[in-house]
């Protein structure tokens, strides 16, 4: 998936070196190109864009009064050395002093590269589509389909695997179990519960039902337990 960039400068020269770095990364994409602030206001609120390359003095609003109305990832581009210490306040990714040297440029780029796969493998981590899970039981590694399980239970050193047929005692922690499974699916409401989000049955009061399992929802989870299994 490539780097949707937005470039947001009123010199068209600025434009054309930006277009002339950024052709030479296969991974990034130019998706728009704006000389003033409100059109750029516009297709960043309504488009999927990853990087803004800002330009601080452009009319309407100045980059600085645009990068508080977005939550877009920001490289500033500009011919202004001073305004360095007031950016980083705002959270930008860098800082490029015109006229922008390649070398310098493809410093920026790696920082952009790392910034997303670090936000790749957190979605990938968080987002982990496996259709199983393997946990010592017996003396021996068992299978477990997701899909099957209803809840996870913490038993001091120990935890049950509760299956839509069969529970299974493993000798691992119920945080180490949750973080392997998908985040979209299982959530964690007590210390000692995890459940599958699919596999409820109805919620009363601080009990969430799953078959005939009633399960108490911890105090310190009420809230982003039920605000999560709303917003499924």
């Amino acid at each position: 998936m490539k780097i949707k960039c937005v470039l947001v400068d009123d010199e068209p020269l600025a434009v054309k070196v930006l277009q002339s770095y950024l052709v030479n990364f296969p991974d990034f994409e130019v998706t728009g190109i704006f000389y003033n602030s409100i059109e750029a206001l516009d297709f960043i609120k309504n488009n999927a864009v990853d990087i803004v390359f800002l330009d601080i003095n452009i009319p309407m609003m100045n980059g600085f009064e645009l990068i508080k109305l977005i939550d877009t990832k920001v490289i500033i581009t500009t011919a202004f050395r001073e305004f360095a210490a007031e950016s980083y306040d705002l959270d930008v990714l860098d800082y490029l002093v015109k006229p922008i040297p390649l070398p310098r440029f493809i410093k920026s780029i790696s920082k952009i590269t790392a910034e997303f796969d670090l936000k790749n493998n957190i979605k990938s981590e968080n987002l982990r589509v496996d259709h199983h899970i393997f946990i010592k039981s017996d003396k021996k590694m068992i299978k477990i389909l997701i899909e099957d399980i209803l809840f996870i239970e913490s038993m001091k050193e120990y935890i049950k695997v509760v299956t839509t047929d069969k529970s299974y005692i493993t000798l691992r922690s119920l945080t180490s179990l949750t973080e392997e499974l998908p985040i979209d699916k299982f959530i964690r409401i007590h210390k000692s519960f995890t459940i599958a989000i699919d596999k409820i049955k109805s919620i009363e009061g601080n009990r969430i039902q799953i078959l005939s399992h009633k399960l108490p929802i911890g105090r310190n989870y009420g809230k982003d337990v039920k605000n999560k299994i709303l917003n499924n």
